[in-house]
């Protein structure tokens, strides 16, 4: 069973389920967070603002303290985790080449050559 993936072995499901029955603040905030990552399958930021909205009204509703700051943190930002859908940027790339970046900059350092850098840099 891991980060972010479906559970889909049977004697896992069980345990999930037999988990959730026995603790209701559990099982309300797993199915918050599975609805919380419907948000980023939406088609449309219309849409995804709906369901952000939804899950923002369960989780202030849920009576659950740690939902309820999680959600007062995720109105302030709403406008900036919907931000996605206007360019559907990631930040992966960017964060790659600046790891590459660092590792030509350490590497430039330990051999004293300022041009071996700016070489490098350009060979991105």
């Amino acid at each position: 069973m891991g980060y972010g993936t479906d559970i889909s072995e049977k004697q896992y499901r069980t345990r999930l389920e037999n988990a959730l029955a026995m603790n209701e603040p559990l099982s309300k905030v797993y199915y918050l967070k599975e609805q919380l990552r419907q948000i980023w399958s939406q088609p449309m930021k219309a849409m995804a603002e709906e369901v952000l909205g939804d899950w923002l009204r369960q989780a202030e509703q849920s009576k659950i303290a740690q939902l309820q700051k999680m959600a007062v943190t995720m109105r302030t930002y709403k406008k900036d985790t919907l931000a996605w859908y206007d360019g559907q940027l990631s930040t992966g790339k960017i964060k790659g080449i600046n790891y590459k970046i660092k590792a030509m900059r350490q590497n430039a350092q330990s051999l004293k050559s300022a041009r071996y850098l700016t070489l490098s840099l350009h060979a991105i």
